[in-house]
């Protein structure tokens, strides 16, 4: 049974959470702030499925909590709830290591099937079958190798020589959408729209943040990239091992 954990502090939107989550099945619990939610997840890393993340919350925000979790290498999926829908919040959300998030108000069947996506990416990350059939983009382009290194997309895993980097799911989509995109400059603004679904007015620093860690991960030498290359008032351009060239 997929065990959720909630972590908000509005005791009517937990009960309501909660009931509508056992009702489909799910296993729940509740914790009220972000400390006590890290407490527990670090104390049982492999306990819960999904963590069901409020951003507002007193002392650590949502935000840190990701980050925390990430710090310590815990991979558990997380959906943010958020009542700041600004595009600037959701890209900040996706930075601090969250998978998904959906904006207050939202519809309980939306939610629902963010959740079951979330489980699904989960259990492709534990090598299980996906629960329907379905599979991401992300999880088509399974497994490649760039510059001696590979990328398990369908485990969310980087493996260098005997070390394994965990990605989170933007960053193996972002690099599944620039190695789809082969040896063609892609915008910024084409990577918020395609990739997260953002509108084009949002601030793209972001982008150039996530850049800048998948370098770390893929390159020999970030600060001289031979695959993810920057091209100059565009945006950025991924090459193969057969079409290494400096930035442009």
């Amino acid at each position: 049974m997929s065990h959720i954990l909630i972590v908000e502090d509005e005791v009517h939107l937990a009960r309501g959470l909660r009931f509508n989550f056992e009702a489909e099945g799910y296993q729940v619990s509740h914790v009220a702030n972000g400390e006590d939610a890290v407490d527990l997840v670090v104390q049982q890393p492999d306990a819960f499925s999904v963590i069901v993340l409020d951003i507002m919350l007193p002392g650590k925000d949502g935000f840190w909590v990701a980050k925390e979790l990430r710090r310590r290498n815990i991979f558990v999926p997380v959906l943010m709830l958020t009542a700041r829908g600004r595009p600037e919040d959701v890209l900040k959300g996706f930075e601090s290591g969250a998978d998904d998030y959906l904006p207050k108000p939202f519809e309980l069947a939306i939610l629902l099937a963010r959740l079951r996506s979330l489980l699904r990416r989960a259990q492709w990350t534990k090598g299980a079958a996906p629960v329907d059939g379905a599979a991401s983009e992300t999880a088509k382009a399974e497994v490649i190798s760039i510059g001696g290194k590979t990328v398990d997309f369908t485990r969310l895993e980087l493996h260098s020589g005997g070390e394994v980097i965990r990605l989170t799911v933007m960053e193996a989509e972002l690099l599944a959408f620039l190695v789809r995109n082969a040896d063609r400059p892609v915008s910024r603004k084409q990577i918020l729209d395609q990739v997260w679904g953002l509108r084009e007015d949002t601030d793209t620093r972001a982008i150039d943040n996530f850049i800048v860690r998948l370098r770390r991960y893929l390159e020999d030498d970030p600060s001289a990239p031979r695959h993810l290359l920057t091209v100059r008032g565009v945006g950025y351009r991924f090459a193969g091992d057969e079409n290494k060239t400096a930035s442009e």
